[in-house]
């Protein structure tokens, strides 16, 4: 599996950022996006590269927030899997910022085939969409700073990510993991029957180091993991911890990563 890094916080030399993230990935001989960031920037960072997004039949959303899908604007004609929640009207506790997509299902319905699955679906012989993450463990999603429409507390329950299945053990690529990075790395050795994690790669949701961030890491650590690739909303505190750990393993746009 090959993951090319379209939009991302941080860029190398010659390459558009944007608070987004869009993974370009090829696995089994397949493409596919990984979410498709804010704007056309995962577009024009393909270009740089020379990539034709052309070819991609299927896009996967990670979860229903605007760094993270409204870049969907800029395609049509493709197969879009993600949650079936990934479409309601989210926004921000502190503020009231909307968060949530630009387009709306109908809209989405107009430009997309929709493949909406709360159950793990089976991609290719080695990739999964790992579908609603259970969350099991005690120090992880227990608290929220999102609301619903109608001022409903908002879990982000769409949150998913995708787990590639290698002979090292398997591969686990978040958007953000508001549904903890460690519950769905268990989520992945499940379904996929892989107790051995090779790498996590995608966005932690965690911003300090406070206790949930310790206990990621000694979650992480426990498990052997050979490569941890915190990005994206992963912020400085914490990521300054887990590079420590772990080794400076950062994500740039225009990077590329090899997982055999």
């Amino acid at each position: 599996m090959k993951i090319t890094v379209l939009s991302e916080v941080k860029a190398k030399k010659g390459f558009e950022t944007e608070h987004g993230l869009s993974f370009f990935i090829e696995a089994d001989g397949q493409p596919f996006l990984f979410d498709t960031g804010a704007s056309d920037i995962f577009l024009r960072n393909a270009e740089k590269l020379g990539l034709d997004l052309g070819g991609v039949a299927r896009v996967i959303l990670s979860h229903g927030h605007w760094d993270h899908g409204d870049g969907l604007q800029f395609l049509e004609r493709k197969e879009l899997t993600c949650h079936p929640e990934c479409f309601l009207k989210r926004y921000r506790k502190s503020g009231g910022d909307y968060l949530g997509l630009a387009l709306d299902r109908e809209e989405m319905e107009r430009k997309y085939t929709l493949l909406l699955s709360r159950e793990p679906v089976k991609l290719t012989e080695h990739l999964y969409f790992l579908g609603e993450i259970p969350r099991i463990n005690d120090f992880e999603a227990k608290t929220t700073g999102y609301l619903l429409e109608g001022d409903r507390e908002d879990y982000i329950t769409d949150d998913s990510g995708l787990a590639y299945v290698t002979d090292r053990g398997v591969v686990v690529i978040s958007g953000c993991a508001h549904s903890g990075i460690c519950n769905m790395v268990e989520h992945a050795r499940k379904i996929t029957a892989t107790p051995e994690v090779r790498a996590v790669i995608g966005g932690f949701h965690l911003k300090t180091m406070n206790e949930q961030t310790r206990r990621t890491i000694q979650c992480l650590k426990d498990l052997s993991i050979d490569q941890v690739y915190p990005s994206h909303c992963t912020q400085a505190q914490a990521l300054k911890e887990f590079h420590a750990v772990f080794g400076k393993n950062e994500v740039l746009a225009g990077d590329t990563i090899y997982f055999n």
